[in-house]
């Protein structure tokens, strides 16, 4: 029996295939980042998504038998992921960002924020959500976080940025897909350049962060992202910088910077030693995202500014 011929023969059921899968992952030295953090999850998002599948299937359906025509689609999208490298959700045009499903392609980064734990809880204790009326996503990509603080403050207007046509292409097909059309309104801006005068109780931001040695070496799945969406110079701080030198004047007096810098956190610490950052805490896992307030934005907006 040939390579070819034996997982039609041999294997029967989604465990079947979700097992296999997993294992010519490990054995291909995928890697993992965008959504999952295994071979098990990614072969079991495409095992779901080739059957029409959703999450959250009930235990026995695990064991159905598949037809040979199943087999094949199933085989077909394993053999995508391991000689593609490419990111499941660029595969399945599906990515998960806080307990909501959001299309994706390759004109965006895959949301996987640690940012989306601080929406569901309404970004609690540092916000009134009942006093929030303005809300600015910086580099909103997919336009996913955008559209869960929407979902999150349902009375809040929010705006949301990105200096891509292609990825504000995406975002309003999100926004269409979640009804928020109007709620979050789309701007293609360079950061605060080139919107509309507004002042806002919350800025929200995962703007590129990657320094130059990171991207140097970056995993094959990663370079299927947009780079405009990763590099932010030799230190990845070129965007947070500009950030915060301007944030001031577009939050309200009692305005609240929340921004995500990932790796670079240690870069802008050294940086700005003097600076108060809030690094915040997360249960689900992940770091690098601070917070500051207005008044703490205008304290240091000289160190910002040089």
């Amino acid at each position: 029996m040939d390579n070819a011929t034996q997982p039609f023969e041999e294997l029967h059921t989604l465990v079947d295939f979700i097992r296999w899968g997993a294992s010519r992952f490990n054995e291909a030295e995928l890697y993992y980042g965008h959504g999952t953090n295994n071979a098990v999850d990614d072969a079991l998002a495409l095992v779901l998504h080739a059957l029409h599948l959703p999450f959250g299937l009930s235990n026995e359906l695990f064991s159905a038998n598949l037809t040979r025509t199943e087999k094949q689609r199933i085989l077909e999208l394993f053999e995508r992921r391991i000689r593609d490298r490419k990111p499941v959700p660029y595969i399945t045009h599906e990515a998960w960002f806080a307990g909501l499903s959001f299309y994706v392609d390759e004109r965006v980064l895959v949301p996987r924020s640690p940012i989306a734990e601080l929406i569901e809880q309404q970004f609690q204790p540092w916000v009134d959500v009942d006093n929030v009326e303005h809300v600015l996503d910086l580099c909103t990509g997919s336009g996913c976080i955008a559209i869960a603080m929407a979902m999150a403050m349902p009375y809040a207007e929010v705006d949301a940025t990105d200096i891509s046509k292609d990825a504000l292409a995406v975002a309003e097909k999100n926004i269409q897909r979640h009804d928020v059309d109007g709620q979050v309104r789309l701007y293609q801006a360079d950061l605060f350049e080139g919107l509309p005068a507004q002042r806002y109780d919350l800025i929200v931001s995962n703007p590129p962060y990657v320094d130059a040695v990171d991207m140097a070496a970056l995993p094959d799945e990663f370079r299927h992202e947009p780079e405009l969406g990763l590099a932010s110079g030799d230190d990845g701080l070129d965007a947070c910088v500009k950030i915060l030198a301007d944030a001031p004047q577009w939050l309200t007096d009692e305005g609240v910077l929340i921004v995500e810098v990932g790796n670079s956190a240690h870069a802008l610490g050294m940086r700005f030693p003097d600076v108060p950052f809030l690094w915040l805490e997360f249960e689900r896992g992940g770091h690098g995202v601070f917070m500051l307030t207005v008044e703490q934005l205008n304290e240091f907006h000289e160190a910002f500014m040089d």
